[in-house]
């Protein structure tokens, strides 16, 4: 019999060293354990695939569902929502029933055929037809926070990062010919302003025609240079990956690398000419004729599931302070400080910060270890010293060991730290 073996060869011991660090750092930042022990999210055995958001999540969740439709609303983009599930034969008009069908789940209704949408572009194919449409409109950005499902198979699964049910903030821009360099260059620019919030270096590469593929040899040459000559009007570098492009058009890919070296991904820009063509869709130009608008499907975070994976790794845990779920924790020193914990956390949260109280009846040491494993970024410790100068103790997250104690401060001076 033979047996397949795998193995990974270093010339300098210094790369191996680097190998072997940014392998045990990955093991620590493992956002599953990190996830679990911060209260962000479950795995269950009752959905396979399908995580759980746990408030703490949930409230990290909606912080960048927030931060992503401020941007967008700059952009120009209009949100929509659109169903989860669509007769078949939308997805036979799409194509994807052909070339995707595997990791799609159908349903019947009625009976008739139906599927779980695994992407959001068809849906956003029969917006943009739902009213005729005219070349002053045009481009026409259509943005979704589009919940899809896709049937992968289950040894791909892991935490966050390969998941059957995700979020995908999807967005779809109708456009003339004439539009497409400039859209691809503010899609760019959107991507990089984005990552550089997060400190994320990353690469582009373009992804050229697959195999199963649907469309002319002209349409996808056609398309292809329009990626090229926007990347390099930016003076963007990029690397090329023959194809592995969609089934309907080339993209972008944007790989971001987080704090340890590894790549991730996340963002694509894709450009369309078939979709618009199988559905028919039309504008009127300024000739009075009818015209075939292009489309660009694109992703900023991907899945915003995987994008909190890749967050908690790239963090080890440690959000930033504008980020973190619980920005500041209070620890009163025992129950007859925590009605003055009460009151400066009311305080707080009139000024608009995350806060808990730790009104548990334990040592003031073991308050500080569960805060420290939660990785809140600030501590307040409040006894009797500062019950009687109406301050605050404060202990930061961050810092080096021996100096995370800021000492007492005024409550307008820890409102001008935490800016």
């Amino acid at each position: 019999m033979l047996t397949r073996i795998y193995g990974i060869s270093f010339p300098k011991a210094s790369e191996l060293e680097q190998y072997l660090h940014m392998m045990q750092e990955a093991k620590l930042r493992d956002h599953r354990k990190l996830g679990k022990e911060m209260g962000l999210f479950a795995l269950m055995e009752e959905g396979p695939g399908f995580p759980f958001f746990l408030p703490k999540g949930v409230i990290l969740k909606n912080i960048l569902i927030d931060y992503w439709r401020k941007i967008h609303e700059r952009e120009g983009y209009q949100e929509i929502s659109t169903p989860i599930i669509l007769d078949r034969k939308l997805w036979e008009t799409s194509g994807h029933w052909e070339h995707y069908r595997e990791i799609m789940y159908s349903l019947q209704i009625d009976g008739a055929d139906f599927a779980v949408k695994p992407m959001s572009c068809p849906g956003g194919m029969l917006v943009y037809q739902s009213q005729p449409r005219s070349y002053k409109e045009l481009p026409l950005k259509l943005a979704e926070l589009g919940l899809v499902h896709r049937n992968e198979k289950s040894g791909t699964l892991h935490g966050l990062m390969r998941v059957r049910c995700f979020t995908q903030d999807d967005a779809h821009i109708f456009m003339t010919e004439e539009q497409i360099s400039g859209e691809i260059q503010n899609v760019a620019r959107l991507i990089h302003e984005v990552y550089s919030k997060f400190g994320f270096d990353y690469f582009v590469e373009l992804s050229t025609r697959p195999e199963n593929s649907i469309g002319t040899e002209e349409e996808w040459e056609l398309a292809t240079d329009a990626l090229r000559q926007a990347m390099e009007a930016m003076h963007m570098p990029y690397r090329v990956n023959e194809g592995d492009g969609a089934f309907y058009g080339p993209k972008l890919d944007f790989h971001l690398r987080d704090s340890i070296g590894r790549t991730w991904q996340c963002g694509t820009i894709q450009l369309d000419f078939q979709l618009p063509r199988r559905f028919g869709a039309e504008y009127m130009g300024a000739d009075g004729e009818k015209h075939r608008p292009i489309m660009i499907h694109r992703v900023v975070f991907g899945s915003i599931e995987r994008f909190i994976g890749i967050l908690i790794e790239h963090y080890a845990g440690k959000f930033p302070l504008w980020l973190a779920p619980v920005q500041v924790k209070l620890l009163p020193v025992s129950d007859k400080f925590l009605e003055y914990a009460e009151s400066i956390a009311a305080q707080l949260k009139e000024s608009g910060y995350r806060v808990e109280v730790d009104r548990r009846d334990e040592k003031l040491g073991y308050k500080i270890r569960e805060a420290q494993l939660d990785k809140v970024p600030y501590m307040l410790i409040l006894g009797e010293k500062e019950l009687s100068h109406g301050s605050v103790s404060v202990r930061q997250r961050d810092g080096q060991p021996g100096k995370q104690d800021l000492g007492e401060m005024s409550q307008n001076e820890f409102l001008k730290l935490l800016g």
